[in-house]
């Protein structure tokens, strides 16, 4: 078996620094009170910190085990939960969402009352930041077991990641995460859903939410959004009143 707390540690391994994180961190650094919303292990707001932020982070996420992880640092604030539960009205000037987190929202219903908790914890003009992968690109075509990761995970084991997609609907791919020794003998199954949005429907629920787009960008060196653009990355503004 595989504990959550070996999961969380092996995300960071998978999901080592790069150029999304350095976007995201000019943001933060440039923000005086910073919410993260879906933090997962803290990796973001603990860079901030290192990196001399003064200021107010706070990250929010539902699973204990990462959390535990983030919470190695306690000059930052750690609360366990989901977005549509946060009740903080006009407290940060940038909320962010990393990690293609966006997509977790598969329903209508789930989107509007998440983006509508992160308006109303925004100050007017605050900014909400955050990325979504390109559906144009069907990178879920990629996630097959042929394409497995190898990796040495935090403890020294040689492990197998590999993804299989179950079903492709309406723009939800709903796939299984399956973790393996190199031997091939499986540890972990995990199941989940991401929701694949074009900007339209992006900006509908933004528009919907009281948030209107600022900037909109096809990469994290902020290039323009182009067909073949891997992400959509947004910068969206809460409207004044």
């Amino acid at each position: 078996m595989y504990s959550d707390a070996d999961a969380a540690a092996l995300y960071d391994v998978l999901n080592a620094w790069g150029p999304s994180d350095d976007f995201y961190l000019s943001h933060v650094i440039a923000s005086t009170s910073v919410l993260d919303v879906g933090c997962g292990t803290g990796m973001l707001l603990h860079r901030a910190r290192e990196s001399g932020h003064p200021g107010r982070l706070c990250g929010l996420d539902p699973d204990p085990a990462s959390l535990e992880r983030a919470r190695t640092r306690d000059d930052i604030t750690w609360v366990e939960g989901r977005a549509d539960e946060m009740t903080w009205d006009a407290e940060f000037e940038l909320a962010v969402m990393a990690g293609n987190a966006f997509q977790v929202f598969v329903t209508d219903d789930d989107l509007r009352s998440s983006l509508a908790a992160i308006r109303s914890a925004l100050v007017p003009g605050g900014r909400f930041v955050f990325g979504t992968r390109n559906p144009l690109v069907r990178a879920w075509e990629g996630w097959t077991p042929e394409n497995a990761t190898d990796v040495v995970d935090h403890d020294g084991r040689a492990l197998r990641v590999s993804h299989r997609v179950e079903s492709v609907d309406g723009g939800v791919v709903t796939l299984t995460e399956t973790t393996a020794t190199g031997d091939g003998d499986t540890l972990r199954v995990d199941r989940g859903s991401l929701r694949f949005l074009d900007t339209e429907g992006v900006d509908g629920f933004l528009n919907g939410a009281g948030l209107e787009v600022e900037a909109r960008h096809g990469d994290w060196s902020r290039g323009p959004l182009t067909p073949t653009s891997t992400d959509i990355v947004t910068v969206a503004r809460a409207a004044d009143g």
